[in-house]
């Protein structure tokens, strides 16, 4: 039997068992939503959401129910990285018009307003969870965007297309492999 796999459980991997959102609701007011069925801007809450949480969470948007943020999904986060907690929120992220290869399908992780995570060492636990694969990793902290994931070295011989040294030719060759549908981009 033949079942499609949307692309953050190919990138992140299925939803925990054990995992649950709580009290944490920063994806209601952090992330843009632009669905035929509900859309709200980046930074602002959900005009469903109250002191208690989602008002309308029984019969919420269908992006609602099925969206679920890193912490959710991948088991070397610690039990600490929940949003709420963290002052991270982590989540894959989609750009039509890349600059580059790199920005097209990506995981992102966003410094929360406020957030310590930089400070008390949570950021780099976070990320040493993350940069072990194959997948971009950006890293905004509210004025700016980096890629953290490839190493710098490595994205500046992906984009160029200069022959890799004998010491990274592996690593540059199979980001070029993955990426090149989105070559063109950027």
């Amino acid at each position: 039997m033949h079942t499609d796999t949307d692309v953050e459980t190919l990138l992140l991997g299925p939803v925990l068992p054990g995992r649950a959102c709580g009290e944490c609701t920063a994806c209601c007011t952090v992330l843009t939503v632009d669905t035929p069925a509900f859309k709200k801007p980046a930074g602002t809450p959900c005009v469903n959401l109250s002191a208690g949480g989602c008002r309308i969470h029984d019969v919420r948007p269908r992006i609602c129910r099925t969206w679920f943020c890193a912490w959710r999904r991948v088991a070397k986060m610690p039990d600490d990285a929940r949003p709420d907690r963290s002052g991270l929120l982590v989540s894959v992220n989609f750009v039509q018009a890349p600059q580059n290869c790199f920005e097209a399908v990506s995981i992102n992780v966003r410094a929360l307003p406020g957030s310590e995570a930089i400070a008390n060492g949570m950021a780099a636990t976070v990320l040493d969870s993350l940069c072990d694969q194959l997948v971009p990793v950006w890293f905004s902290d509210g004025s700016r965007k980096m890629l953290l994931h490839p190493e710098d070295d490595v994205a500046r011989l992906v984009l160029s297309g200069t022959a890799a040294p004998a010491h990274l030719q592996d690593e540059v060759n199979a980001w070029r492999a993955r990426y090149a549908v989105f070559a063109s981009g950027g």
